[in-house]
């Protein structure tokens, strides 16, 4: 990614604008063993008191970063309760990003962080038939499959 990713400027402020980036050999120790680093490249998105709350392995083009980094910011916010800040994520995700491959994950959390603030069930029942009409044979249409009933 030092190639190609990191050197696009987009990429660069992205990253120094919303993020705190570390970069640590695969085979630094203690903290590949800590998060259980066994191949690289790979991302792993920490809050503020080192737990995890996504990672990716592998290659990520410029389109595929951002998107990446959103879902695991969002994902921060969602589990530490803050359903607004990880909706406003998700949807900066579907709107500006919409053939990443983070955007079914993004929809399907969007109904479920809508759901958590507002314990109206409609929402999740919205984001299954999104990612159904969108994305039929995706994992999150398949993981949201049960909403169809609500």
């Amino acid at each position: 990614m030092d190639a190609v990713t990191y050197p696009d400027q987009k990429v660069s402020e992205f990253i120094n604008s919303n993020v705190i980036p570390l970069r640590v050999p695969s085979d630094q120790k203690p903290i590949s063993v800590d998060f259980n680093v066994q191949w690289t490249p790979a991302l792993v998105i920490l809050d503020q008191n080192g737990k995890e709350h996504h990672r990716t392995v592998g290659f990520m083009g410029t389109g595929e970063l951002i998107p990446s980094i959103l879902l695991g910011i969002g994902n921060a916010h969602f589990d530490n309760g803050q359903f607004q800040e990880a909706i406003d994520c998700y949807a900066k995700i579907i709107n500006q990003y919409p053939e990443s491959d983070s955007v079914q994950e993004a929809i399907f959390q969007t109904g479920v962080s809508r759901y958590k603030s507002t314990h109206n069930p409609m929402p999740l029942k919205e984001a299954y038939e999104k990612l159904n009409a969108e994305y039929p044979s995706g994992q999150w249409a398949k993981r949201a499959y049960p909403y169809r009933l609500i």
